[in-house]
């Protein structure tokens, strides 16, 4: 398999982008290495896409909150002028607790899909844990699936594994057509505990790899939600062990 360009989610140096020059942290990132970052800060999308590429980096994908139709066409503007294809957003826990709900919230995403597909970009949901837990039965990304199957997945190969409930690398190989943008997140797999940079914790990242179709799966993104020491330091050692991997497929 081919080596997969590695992105950053800009979440995990959320602390450092509010205490500092925020494009000397993204400086400080393309020094690492990394190929892209995934997000936006700034007024103009089109100075913080022409800032990025003057690191050398390129904006992976836009992550934004869901769109409704009255905000969609802002939601597409924002991307093209960001310069990406992949476009992100996500559910939080009220939209997600209820069979109705989650039924409210599948059809939010189907009233703004053909518009940013027309506008030639792709739409991911992003899940935390919740999604890979059942509702009267049924994992939540089940049912969101049901009722909006043309959505595609930003798989976050952590909270995908819901604290040890599943293999992180079976939930991609269930939805290995639908993933484009992968979040590789390590970690104890323990509520409550804190991240681990890439390949310190259980999940097993190259098996996610291996199992995602690797004609479609496009990005690495790293993200921590939190780290318990330096936040860059966790960021580099991520960087070192993805960059580092050899892959084969058997």
């Amino acid at each position: 398999m081919a080596k997969k360009p590695i992105s950053i989610q800009l979440y995990t140096v959320r602390t450092l982008l509010e205490a500092t020059d925020p494009f000397v942290v993204l400086q400080q990132i393309a020094d690492i290495g990394f190929d892209a970052v995934e997000g936006f800060i700034g007024e103009s999308p089109e100075e913080f896409r022409r800032r990025v590429a003057d690191m050398g980096m390129e904006i992976s994908s836009y992550f934004g909150a869901v769109p409704t139709p009255d905000n969609v066409q802002k939601f597409i503007d924002t991307a093209h002028g960001l310069g990406v294809k992949h476009t992100v957003a996500g559910f939080w826990i009220p939209e997600l607790e209820t069979v109705e709900a989650i039924e409210r919230s599948a059809h939010q995403v189907n009233a703004i899909l053909p518009a940013i597909h027309e506008a030639g970009l792709t739409f991911s949901l992003h899940n935390h844990w919740m999604e890979f837990g059942e509702v009267e039965g049924k994992l939540v990304v089940d049912r969101l699936i049901e009722i909006c199957p043309d959505v595609r997945l930003e798989l976050d190969i952590y909270w995908a594994a819901n604290f040890g409930a599943h293999r992180s690398e079976d939930m991609v190989k269930r939805y290995r057509d639908r993933i484009h943008l992968m979040h590789v997140k390590d970690g104890p797999l323990e509520e409550g505990k804190p991240m681990l940079p890439a390949g310190e914790g259980k999940v097993d990242i190259p098996a996610c790899i291996l199992a995602a179709d690797p004609n479609k799966l496009d990005w690495l993104i790293v993200e921590l939600d939190e780290f318990d020491g330096p936040m860059m330091d966790a960021v580099e050692r991520s960087y070192r062990y993805l960059s580092g991997l050899e892959i084969e497929v058997p």
